[in-house]
């Protein structure tokens, strides 16, 4: 096999989710496939690195030049509402329900010690920012995954708005337990409706 083909291969595999025949598979489809398509392709994978950028207020990704993203930049959405998620994914599945109009803010991630991501890696600074400049009482829908890492972001937010001397103007509330898969991006509109509706505050 060329050297360039393996290495394409290789590439691939590193991608989640991709095992090597998976890989293989998708590099003999480039290979085979006409110029055009692979140099739109290439073209794609440079925008997303200089094209996309993201919001100042909430993190959630947005084009290069604008500043903050759609929602943020909204005067029809409730600002003392905000839905705290994990992936800009969580973000997109919350929206196609169609039923709350919120503004959200997006931590990239949660907090995990054993692989090494801690509180200051994540978009929390900016969370306390806005609920510091709000100018009414602000609820915090933590719409987590229910595992450990999430117990102990959710942890770390409670003790942080209390140490910033913000619980007088902050309420948190937290999903139902009722997400069967475990994660908000493979949750069904009616099971993660009644997540919300049924969110308990903590």
């Amino acid at each position: 096999m060329p050297e360039a083909l393996k290495r394409l291969i290789n590439t691939i595999s590193l991608l989640p989710w991709i095992w090597e025949k998976t890989a293989t598979k998708l590099a003999f489809f480039l290979l085979n496939t006409k110029w055009n398509y692979i140099d739109n392709f290439k073209s794609h994978l440079d925008d997303i690195q200089c094209k996309i950028g993201k919001c100042t207020i909430c993190g959630s990704l947005t084009c290069i030049d604008q500043e903050n993203c759609k929602i943020c930049s909204s005067t029809n959405r409730e600002k003392d509402l905000i839905c705290v998620v994990e992936e800009y994914l969580d973000l997109l599945t919350i929206e196609q329900t169609w039923w709350y109009n919120w503004t959200y803010h997006i931590l990239w991630g949660s907090i995990s010690p054993i692989n090494w991501v801690f509180a200051t890696d994540l978009n929390f600074k900016k969370l306390f920012e806005r609920i510091e400049n709000s100018e009414s009482k602000i609820e915090l829908l933590v719409a987590t995954n229910p595992n450990i890492e999430w117990e102990a972001t959710t942890a770390y937010l409670k003790e942080e708005i209390s140490k910033l001397w913000l619980s007088y103007k902050t309420k948190i509330t937290r999903l139902s337990r009722g997400l069967s898969s475990g994660y908000i991006e493979y949750a069904d509109n009616i099971t993660i409706l009644n997540a919300i509706k049924e969110r308990k505050e903590i």
